[in-house]
């Protein structure tokens, strides 16, 4: 009689780990995950950085002659994207695939938060961004979401991943091969 009593609460506490888990919200035909990308005018044009793909390999650009900028929506058509793809070079690093899988389970819950508003904070500095991407089949484009920006401005993803995901692309950033 007492077993019965039970049943219950382990019913809903194996429900609930069974919807619990993380499902992925990546496009299968999605090629690019995240980028960090860094601008500055100020003292010449300076425009380099590196986008994360699918299969963890981190291209890298540095003063691509023709660079799509996403629009004032921070969207991009797949055709450019893959235009920007091109003006890559695929660098040595290489991602393992469940540390990929790991960081674009964030995305989701990253490109549903709030940004926290711009600061002035430098002058000069350019600008250094880190980015996400949810790629739209049905209109085949690339919306952008801001992680976080750094230099002239600051802004920061106001989701709990956020620091997370930044010290992440740091650490790419600081050991990309030369």
């Amino acid at each position: 009689m007492m077993k019965k009593k039970y049943i219950p609460i382990i019913l809903i506490f194996a429900l609930s780990i069974i919807g619990c888990r993380e499902k992925s919200v990546i496009s299968t035909d999605q090629t690019i995950l995240f980028q960090l990308d860094y601008v500055n005018f100020a003292w010449g044009y300076q425009h380099y950085g590196y986008m994360i793909d699918n299969k963890g390999r981190v291209l890298t650009y540095n003063n691509p002659e023709k660079w799509n900028f996403p629009n004032d929506n921070f969207i991009l058509t797949e055709t450019q994207m893959e235009e920007n793809i091109s003006m890559c070079r695929i660098s040595e690093k290489q991602i393992p695939v469940g540390e990929i899988k790991k960081y674009a389970a964030f995305i989701e819950s990253i490109s549903a938060s709030k940004v926290s508003a711009l600061r002035n904070t430098g002058n000069d500095a350019g600008s250094l961004q880190y980015n996400c991407y949810k790629y739209n089949e049905s209109n085949l484009i690339y919306k952008g979401f801001l992680i976080k920006t750094e230099g002239d401005f600051t802004a920061e993803n106001l989701n709990f991943h956020t620091r997370k995901v930044v010290t992440w692309m740091k650490d790419i950033n600081e050991n990309l091969p030369e």
